[in-house]
């Protein structure tokens, strides 16, 4: 069964106003008066709809699902800017597996630079990436999709985070192998973690110490080294495995 995210509050009749997601609905998958859908509103709660009039893009909701797929804890992926269309690979792969926002920051040691107008541009590419990976694998919610311009406000937002783990591959060549299961472990459901990504050339040792002085652990994601684009999704499924598979 197909699923659309609403902007708003659930309310039927429901007439569908995102060109968009109508277009979609109504034109690419050609639904007809009868055919039900899943619905997601601004709670995150899904909800059973069914078409009423496909030339008015209207729908009624039948019932609320309790059907929830997001993981225990909020978890953020935040990237120094990687080169090329690497965040928005790392956007959808991230989405699918549970993240909960997606940040990218301009790291000492970033190749890529944008601007502010390609920032906003970049920015608004990946909502839409992030939304239709969402629907696809879906979620209840879409994740946040968040570029600083400055690495100061990057850093000033980390007060935000219960728990901040740095992926660092010199612990990873030291042998460190168990920072990052401890870290993991020792979270309650619903708290908020942040874990922090370097680009293609890493972290460099100045950012590592602005890292720690605010409480971020250092870990290592096994044995290999990892690019840049594959270490997030490498920390999202071992997030899943210890908070959602193991009992």
């Amino acid at each position: 069964m197909q699923q659309y995210f609403i902007k708003g509050s659930p309310q039927s009749p429901l007439v569908v106003t995102d060109k968009d997601t109508a277009k979609h609905m109504f034109s690419v998958m050609r639904l007809k008066e009868g055919d039900q859908v899943t619905l997601v509103f601004d709670d995150g709660l899904k909800r059973l709809a069914q078409v009423l009039d496909p030339s008015q893009q209207s729908l009624e909701i039948l019932e609320e699902l309790a059907d929830n797929t997001e993981l225990p804890v909020q978890v953020t992926i935040a990237s120094g800017f990687p080169k090329g269309d690497k965040l928005e690979f790392i956007t959808q792969k991230a989405t699918e597996l549970g993240t909960s926002a997606i940040w990218a920051f301009p790291a000492d040691w970033s190749v890529a630079k944008w601007d502010g107008k390609k920032l906003a541009k970049k920015s608004e590419k990946l909502e839409k990436i992030a939304q239709g990976a969402a629907e696809q694998s879906k979620r209840n919610l879409i994740p946040e999709v968040r570029l600083f311009d400055k690495k100061a406000d990057f850093l000033a937002a980390l007060a935000d985070f219960d728990r901040i783990i740095v992926a660092y591959e010199e612990s990873a060549k030291e042998g460190e192998s168990a920072a990052l299961v401890e870290a993991v472990r020792g979270l309650d459901k619903g708290d908020k973690l942040l874990f922090i990504f370097g680009p293609e050339g890493g972290l460099s040792p100045d950012e590592i110490a602005a890292f720690g002085q605010v409480g971020a652990v250092s870990a290592g994601l096994g044995p290999r080294i990892l690019r840049a684009e594959t270490a997030p999704l490498y920390a999202l499924t071992a997030v899943s495995v210890m908070l959602e598979l193991e009992k």
